[in-house]
């Protein structure tokens, strides 16, 4: 009885199992022409919302654990907290003039705004959606990156052609970086060994040894490089090239080029999934998004957003991130709910019809 009882409910398990879905993470799309936010589910590559915020939004960042996602608002000064359950504005914050870059550190408590019209960051208490602290940078603030400790945060300051770094312990300028001619975009990679800043004007993306703050190298790359993004294993980095309508991807073993793709329109933004499959490019342009396979370097598909798409920062959610993701992962279907209830109530009646007899 014992045996039979056991197969059966091992079988059962089996049929049961497929059932298991994991969500997929959603990608949130900024559009200043219409002030809204595109949600893209990755699993379909189709947009599932649109979202409201302030005039001429910029920036994205994503909270770690995927509930919130902060919107720079360039033109009102502000940042728009969008709930990613129900996908609505939850919050707005009042921060510096003209906010561009935003991120978000590691343990989520803090968010940092690049101001781009006064030269400073905003520092946003998460908890609480409220500014602690505003921090002197170079001139015209865009690209922001918190080093994967969250102890320091790196600033590219456009004008200037430098790069800022700030303590986070004490919110103060540590030291400033020069690199190449109007720098857009930053990245840090996973060991927080080395930062990457895309050169608008000269076609490189420096490299930043995080140890001495010190330029390491020079990279050149396609025409008006503007954002960058790491992969989760740091091997690479996908660098938008807004005026070659391309993407080149850097081997960071090496720091060369060792691919460069083809993608829509004036490409703006760009964010690699969390398991690294997929690199995601917004094309200002031509008003789409496109999808990059990571594996052969090749695009699979391209989604249609709307007008003047940019997402200026890292913009994909974790897996369990936005409106539709699961309570828990992995996540069961009705039927096989009811399935594994009658199992686990069945293996209940057993096991204490045994105790009996063997009492």
């Amino acid at each position: 009885m014992r045996r039979s009882l056991s197969a059966v409910i091992l079988s059962a398990l089996i049929l049961v199992l497929p059932g298991l879905t994991l969500a997929a993470p959603f990608a949130y799309i900024t559009q200043p022409a219409a002030d809204t936010v595109s949600v893209i589910d990755t699993a379909t590559d189709t947009v599932t919302a649109t979202v409201s915020v302030g005039s001429a939004p910029r920036g994205v960042a994503v909270t770690p654990d995927g509930t919130r996602v902060y919107i720079t608002n360039m033109a009102a000064d502000s940042v728009s907290v969008i709930d990613t359950a129900t996908n609505t504005v939850t919050a707005t914050v009042g921060v510096g003039d003209g906010p561009y870059g935003i991120a978000v550190s590691p343990d989520g408590t803090w968010a940092y705004v690049a101001n781009r019209y006064d030269g400073t960051v905003t520092v946003i208490d998460t908890a609480t959606d409220t500014v602690m602290s505003t921090v002197g940078v170079g001139t015209s603030p865009e690209g922001i990156a918190v080093s994967p400790d969250g102890s320091r945060v790196y600033v590219t300051d456009d004008d200037d052609d430098t790069v800022t770094v700030i303590d986070t312990a004490t919110n103060t300028v540590t030291t400033t970086v020069g690199v190449g001619s109007r720098p857009k975009g930053v990245a840090v990679t996973p060991d927080g060994t080395r930062a990457y800043v895309t050169n608008l004007v000269p076609n490189t993306v420096t490299v930043i040894d995080t140890a001495t703050d010190t330029v390491a190298s020079t990279i050149g790359v396609g025409s008006n490089p503007i954002g960058a993004a790491i992969t989760p294993d740091g091997s690479r980095v996908y660098v938008t090239n807004l005026a070659g309508g391309t993407v080149s991807v850097i081997d960071t073993a090496t720091d060369t080029v060792i691919a460069t793709v083809s993608v829509g329109d004036q490409p703006h933004g760009v964010a690699v999934t969390p398991d690294g499959a997929q690199v995601y490019v917004a094309n200002y342009a031509d008003g789409s998004v496109s999808v990059i396979d990571t594996a052969t370097d090749t695009v699979t598909a391209s989604v249609g957003v709307g007008s003047g798409p940019r997402a200026f920062g890292t913009f994909i959610g974790p897996a369990d991130a936005g409106p539709s993701a699961p309570a828990t992962i992995p996540t069961l279907s009705g039927w096989t709910m009811v399935i594994l209830a009658m199992l686990l109530a069945g293996l209940a009646v057993w096991r204490k019809r045994e105790s009996g007899l063997r009492a």
